[in-house]
């Protein structure tokens, strides 16, 4: 295999890394205000639920914040969001596992999770300058 062909290759699976864990948590955020896709109260830990001074709802919002928030740091500062998505995706596998309920998206999430490891991975070979057009920009700052 030429270096060339591997290079493009690295370069469109970061792309593809990058893109998924961007919009997938942007989506699954903005869908904690409608809750189209499911009812995302119902993944609450009761013991979580129990101890906020607020309704598992509005609990959740905040929730699809942070997530909006994750997904933007991954598509402008892939680097840095990457392992926040990481980070992110494993507590709720976590507090999935403790809860005892729906244990099979508990292993998807440390699965993507995997994922996002591997997007913040690439980040590092991948060159500022081979990556697409759009939101390339390299940390400039000493974070």
């Amino acid at each position: 295999m030429e270096l060339t062909n591997s290079n493009e290759t690295v370069k469109s699976v970061w792309t593809i890394l990058r893109l998924t864990f961007g919009l997938v948590p942007i989506v699954a955020g903005l869908d904690k205000f409608t809750d189209l896709l499911t009812n995302w109260d119902l993944y609450l830990h009761p013991g979580i639920a129990s101890i906020i001074p607020f309704s598992a709802h509005t609990f959740m919002q905040i929730v699809g914040v942070i997530e909006i928030i994750a997904g933007l740091l991954v598509l402008l500062r892939p680097a840095i969001g990457a392992y926040v998505v990481m980070a992110w995706l494993i507590c709720i596998a976590l507090t999935l596992i403790a809860s005892g309920k729906y244990l099979d998206v508990a292993v998807r999430d440390l699965v993507m999770s995997i994922g996002a490891l591997s997007l913040a991975r690439l980040t590092k070979v991948v060159p500022v300058t081979q990556r697409p057009p759009v939101l390339n920009k390299p940390i400039t700052s000493g974070i």
